[in-house]
Parts: structure tokens; C-alpha cells; sequence
């Protein structure tokens, strides 16, 4: 999908050539006297003076041919304050009346605006939007092709513009993949994914079985061991910066179907299983924006990459295994296999001499018990870095929510038969897994873990990939770039979404 950003009266926007027009009407434009030319706004206004339009944030009117305007069909909807929340609502609301059907051409008038609300829009009306279709008999295309956004002061958002349209590049990769039935996505899958991106910007290495237990990654090797799939280890490196400068290492979990093992699952929603690669999907995501952002910085990311099955040679409850790092865990649960393939990850996260790492893992269901479907949870070694995630989160409306990392809760990873188990019990399961991953971090360095189990997909009619948290990778990694000078950029004003 193409986006394009231009500097549009409503008056401009009534005459521009469009198949459908939305119009975001604020509160505030309740008291506006549209001038003689501004057809639309005199449209908007009677409406609202009729009682036709309702108050509250995401109501809408919608017209056909309505006078002085070109565009045939046109939608009012109500954004309150004209915040990126309730924008974003508001967009998603009046796509609810096109999308019966949808146009293939759009405009989005805004008019005055800020930052954090043109990229609600934009990312509103992608996820609004957005079909899974590479697996259905006859795929269709996707109907909108192009929206044009008209704002008053163009120049000033550009910038917010091209993050945006990045992240939205980003997020719908990242749900493609995690969309995609097992069979679809297999490990190998998933590295030809990678291999996809590689770049002037972005390099591509990715380790087969014999590699990996030359590294001695034995906790990613138990996991994959019940599945005839090999399993992948894939490493992505964007410079952004000089060579010396420290990276970003994003470590995301790629367990590409998860039966749980000998451990295994109850059947019901055992489909939804094919999501548990989310973290990985979400890697691949930041990487294919990142050479659109060009922010001044290095990131590595790495995705460990294999099924969790049951079959005759898979990991037993009970069995010790040694990590990369030298430390036996003691594998109680079989289904508890996400953080056995992150710990080896992490542990080869340390010869990059990382300034930070963030993993982020479809890890526990305790998670959604504990925070929903709304935020991610957060756990971190390191206030600045915590902080830095959170603001992002919020910035993007990608949230997350800091839990704790207590010492005391690690008293339940303790093991008589090897250096540490893989599960502590019910109780603050989401944390204790935290522990557990922490403990392959390297001392000094800054690490933070996202939990992304209950924000990652939805279930239910809905039922489909979220692409969280790109947004919020997105947005930590571009503040941490305006730290530096970006690369040249040309100046355009257009980008363009798969």
C-alpha cells in the first residue's frame, strides 16, 4: 500500500481526486465557521447542527456524492481531542463503513495535527485495512492501494510521516508471518524470510544444526531434537553507525508451532500455536524498517528458529542439558521451551558487546493472566533502558508494563540435578521465566525481556497476528538514533507499505 503526505485545506481536500474521503472532525471544529469555499466543512457542520453526527469518538456520517465534494463517497467520524488515541479509534470506525466496499484510492484530511496523531492515522488505517490472504485458493490483492494524508503543515511532519509508513512496512511482515500456518512457516521458512531483507543495509547469516552444536548451543538443540523440521539459527546485522559503536541486540523467540513437547498441550486452541513465533516475526518486522528509518545506530537480531514437537527422539521431563553458556538446566516441562532456545540466544548476544539487549517472546501464559491483551509485559536489569521501552510504548500505542524482577523470586528455579530448572511453579510464572533468562545475560549489561503472550494475536472472530510489538522496537530504536545524524534520506515525501 502507498502512502503519500500532502498540505491540504479541507477545502483542498473536497476537490482532490480520491474514490473515498475521510474527514477527522474534532471537538474543537464543532465552533469553526467554514468559509464559503469549504464545502465539506458546511456538510460536517449541518450534520453536527442536525444531530446527525454524533459526540462521542468514533461516530460517524457517512455521504454519497455530497455536494462540492469530488470524492464519491465521503465519512465523517467524530476523534474527540484529535489525540493519537482517539484518532486511531476514529479511523478504525470509519473504515467500518467503507470497507463493505472498500475503496482502492483514499484521503485522510486531518488538517491541523501533531505528530503522534499522523501516525495513529497512518498506522489506524493499515491495521484497519489489513487481510491475511497467501494461504487462501484464489488470494486477492488488497483493495486500498493508496491513502493520501492531508495535514495543514506538511514540512513539520515528515519526519513522523516516514516512521510511520516504516513501521507499518514492518508490522504487516511481521504479521504475515506469524499469520501463516506451521507448514508455511517452517524454520527454514523463516530464514528464507530473512534472507529476503539482506541489503546495502541489512547482512544475513543463518546456522544450520551442525553450527549450532558447534557453538554448544545445547538448550536450543533439546527443543528441536523431537521435530523432523531442522532447526535455524538466523543472525541480522544493520549498521547504521560505525562499526565500533555498540549495537542493539533484539532476540526474538521462533518457536515456529509449539505442541509442548512430551509436556503436551490440550488440544483445544492448540492451533493458535502457530503464533508462538511471534518474537521472531516481530525481528524480522523491525529489520525490513529499518533500512527505511536509517537511524544512526547498529542492531543485530537474532531469531532462534525450530518446532517444539512430541516425537520419538524430543526432550523427556527430567532431562539436564547443557546451555552455551556452560550452565545445566534441568528441563521440568518440556513445554516451557521458549526460554531454553532464548537462553543459548542471549548467551551469543554477548560477542556482539551489546549496549543493550531486548528479547521479546511469546513466553508465558501467566502473562496474559496478569496483564490481558492490552500491554506487554516489561521486566529489565536497568532503569534508563526500562524507562526508554516504556516511553516508546506509549509514544507508539504499543504498551507495556513494568513487572518485577525480585532476587527472591529465583528461589524457585532451584534444581537438585542441575544448575537451575526450566519452571518455578504456578506462581509468578511470567516472572520466574524472566529469572530464568536473566541469568544468561551478561553481567553489566543492560537487558530487557517483552512478554508479548497476550498482545501478540487475537483470538476468536478476530483471530490473527497483532505485529506487536514492532511499534514500539520501532520507536525505541529511533529515539536511540537521534543520537546521531541519520543517513541521507532524498528528501521524498512518499513511502510505500507491502
Amino acid at each position: 500500500m502507498d502512502f503519500e503526505l500532502r498540505p491540504l485545506s479541507r477545502a483542498e481536500a473536497a476537490a482532490a481526486d480520491a474514490e473515498a474521503l475521510i474527514v477527522l472532525w474534532r471537538d474543537a471544529d464543532d465552533h469553526d465557521t467554514p468559509s464559503a469555499e469549504d464545502a465539506l466543512g458546511r456538510w460536517v457542520q449541518h450534520a453536527v447542527r442536525d444531530g446527525d453526527l454524533g459526540r462521542d469518538a468514533g461516530q460517524w456520517l457517512a455521504g454519497h456524492r455530497v455536494a462540492g465534494v469530488r470524492a464519491r463517497r465521503v465519512v465523517a467520524v467524530r476523534c474527540g481531542d484529535g489525540s493519537a488515541r482517539k484518532v486511531r479509534q476514529a479511523v478504525a470506525s470509519a473504515w467500518g463503513a467503507l470497507k463493505a466496499a472498500p475503496p482502492r484510492t483514499l484521503l485522510i484530511q486531518m488538517g491541523a495535527t501533531d505528530e503522534a496523531a499522523l501516525a495513529a492515522a497512518v498506522l489506524g488505517i493499515a491495521e484497519a485495512s489489513y487481510r491475511y490472504t497467501t494461504t487462501l485458493s484464489k488470494p486477492q490483492p488488497r483493495a486500498l492501494q493508496r491513502v493520501v494524508v492531508g495535514v495543514a503543515d506538511a514540512p513539520a511532519l515528515h519526519g513522523a510521516f516516514e516512521w510511520a509508513v516504516a513501521t507499518v512496512h514492518g508490522q504487516e511482515l511481521a504479521k504475515e508471518w506469524a499469520n501463516r500456518p506451521a507448514n508455511h512457516a517452517r524454520p527454514v521458512d523463516l530464514a528464507r524470510a530473512a534472507q529476503a531483507l539482506a541489503g546495502p543495509d541489512v547482512e544475513v547469516e543463518v546456522l544450520g544444526p551442525k553450527e549450532v552444536e558447534k557453538l554448544g548451543m545445547g538448550a536450543l538443540l533439546a527443543v528441536a531434537r523431537g521435530s523432523h523440521e531442522p532447526l535455524r539459527f538466523i543472525v541480522l546485522r544493520y549498521q547504521g553507525a560505525a562499526k565500533r559503536e555498540a549495537p542493539v541486540v533484539l532476540v526474538g523467540k521462533g518457536i515456529t508451532f509449539d505442541t509442548g513437547g512430551i509436556s503436551l498441550k490440550p488440544a483445544a486452541d492448540m492451533d493458535e500455536m502457530k503464533f508462538d513465533m511471534s518474537g521472531a516475526a516481530s525481528v524480522l518486522g523491525v529489520f525490513a524498517a529499518l533500512p527505511r528509518l536509517r537511524p544512526a545506530l547498529n542492531v543485530v537480531g537474532l531469531i532462534p528458529a525450530c518446532e517444539n514437537m512430541p516425537g520419538g527422539g524430543a526432550t523427556k521431563p527430567g532431562d539436564v542439558v547443557r546451555s552455551m553458556s556452560g550452565q545445566t538446566i534441568e528441563i521440568l516441562n518440556t513445554d516451557a521451551e521458549g526460554r531454553l532456545i532464548l537462553c543459548d540466544a542471549l548467551t551469543y548476544a554477548q560477542r556482539f558487546k551489546p549496549r543493550a539487549i531486548v528479547d521479546v517472546a511469546t513466553l508465558t501464559g501467566a502473562c496474559v493472566i496478569a496483564l490481558g491483551a492490552v500491554r506487554s509485559g516489561l521486566y529489565a536489569n536497568d532503569d534508563a533502558l526500562a524507562q526508554a521501552l516504556l516511553q516508546a510504548g506509549e509514544a507508539a500505542l504499543d504498551p507495556c508494563w513494568r513487572m518485577p524482577l525480585d532476587d527472591d523470586y529465583a528461589e524457585a528455579l532451584k534444581s537438585n540435578f542441575a544448575d537451575v530448572a526450566n519452571v518455578g511453579g504456578r506462581p509468578a510464572g511470567s516472572v520466574t521465566a524472566a529469572k530464568f533468562l536473566q541469568r544468561f545475560v551478561g553481567d553489566g549489561t543492560p537487558w530487557a525481556h517483552l512478554d508479548i503472550a497476550g498482545t501478540a494475536w487475537k483470538g476468536g472472530k478476530d483471530k490473527g497476528a497483532t505485529g506487536r510489538p514492532v511499534p514500539l522496537l520501532l520507536r525505541y530504536l529511533a529515539e536511540l538514533g537521534r543520537q546521531g545524524s541519520a543517513k541521507p534520506r532524498g528528501g521524498r515525501r512518499k513511502g510505500a507499505a507491502a
